[in-house]
């Protein structure tokens, strides 16, 4: 397959260095397993890839190490099907949250991909603070977003919702579909064309793999019927994948994510709420924690009278404490990160100092 279907740019061929172009091969994650990736190479060869030892040990966390969609340089063994990874080369965009749990550390989801189709069905499942907050993560990423709310045929008004959507972000595309009917598909054409890459995110149940099983014409993607107790589907794609497309695009099918943190989203945010950020601008206080009753709050004044609404205010201040509390235990990881370091390079020179005095004895 030749690289320029696969995404291959200018942007990733200055990058390589002339040691690189003699001694590796280049290749994209086609898919992230548990302990090894799916590497395919410009060759047009798909091969089980794993990470070089130095690639892992140089990598400050998960996020500096491969995901789906990211071009990479290996070291391919052609006999017996696999790879060594060496190198990462940098991303055009990526799709990064915090990790789940409790520890700090960024999660790519998806990397160099032109368009995010966020996708929420419009059935009971249809939330409008959520889809704030995947776009605020989406406008991060550097990509196009477009909002896909999905089982049209089990919606009456499917207008009403995209009116809701666009009145919050009308600098996005927003569409209606059903893969059961194939209504609405058409319209996806735009995003799937030769050399493209586009991802899915959703939570679990959305519709995600009944809809890629639509576009690719074929039931490649395991789906189950909806709950009937809460119009829900079940949770089925378990790992992330690209996936190539008639058209020559490739689409990453992802699993349902029970949770969505933020991680680097400060811009995107400000995009998402960019007229509660102008409000707030307008505050007499710089400090001013836009609460009720508070004297001279302009984002109060405009709730009051009605250009903003108190859910998108609470929204915006929700996601707002959010970063602001990741921020504070990133500052602390990077501190701890480098007491170690201190800590290392001290007890070398302990130890180098204990040799020289062993050698003047």
């Amino acid at each position: 397959m030749n690289s320029i279907h696969l995404g291959w740019s200018p942007f990733f061929e200055k990058q390589l260095t002339s040691g690189d172009r003699s001694r590796y091969s280049v290749g994209r994650i086609l898919e992230k397993r548990k302990n090894c990736y799916v590497l395919l190479t410009e060759g047009g060869s798909e091969v089980l890839g794993s990470l070089a030892g130095k690639l892992q040990y140089e990598a400050s966390g998960r996020g500096e190490l491969p995901t789906v969609g990211d071009w990479v340089c290996a070291l391919v063994r052609p006999e017996e099907g696999r790879a060594t990874i060496h190198r990462l080369l940098e991303r055009r965009t990526k799709i990064a949250r915090k990790g789940a749990g409790s520890v700090t550390d960024e999660q790519v989801l998806a990397a160099n991909i032109d368009t995010v189709f966020l996708v929420n069905s419009l059935n009971q499942d249809f939330n409008l603070r959520r889809i704030e907050r995947y776009l605020a993560l989406a406008l991060e990423s550097g990509a196009r977003p477009v909002v896909l709310l999905t089982k049209a045929d089990l919606c009456e008004e499917p207008a009403e919702a995209i009116a809701e959507i666009e009145r919050v972000a009308p600098f996005v595309s927003v569409h209606a579909v059903s893969a059961l009917e194939g209504s609405g598909l058409g319209a996806l054409a735009a995003y799937l064309g030769t050399g493209q890459t586009s991802v899915l995110l959703g939570s679990s149940g959305v519709g995600k793999s009944t809809l890629v099983n639509r576009i690719l014409g074929e039931e490649r993607q395991e789906v189950r019927e909806i709950r009937s107790h809460d119009d829900r589907g079940r949770h089925t794609t378990t790992s992330r994948q690209l996936i190539f497309l008639p058209e020559g695009g490739m689409l990453i099918d992802t699993p349902g994510m029970r949770e969505l943190q933020l991680w680097d989203a400060d811009e995107g945010l400000e995009q998402m709420f960019r007229d509660v950020e102008e409000a707030a601008d307008r505050c007499r206080f710089t400090d001013c924690g836009h609460h009720a009753g508070t004297p001279g709050c302009a984002v109060q004044a405009a709730v009051e009278s009605g250009a903003l609404s108190s859910d998108r205010v609470a929204s915006w201040s929700k996601l707002g404490r959010e970063l602001a509390f990741l921020d504070r235990k990133k500052d602390k990881k990077a501190q701890s990160e480098q007491e170690k370091k201190l800590r290392a390079v001290t007890l070398a020179r302990k130890t180098i100092n204990l040799g020289k005095e062993g050698c003047n004895q």
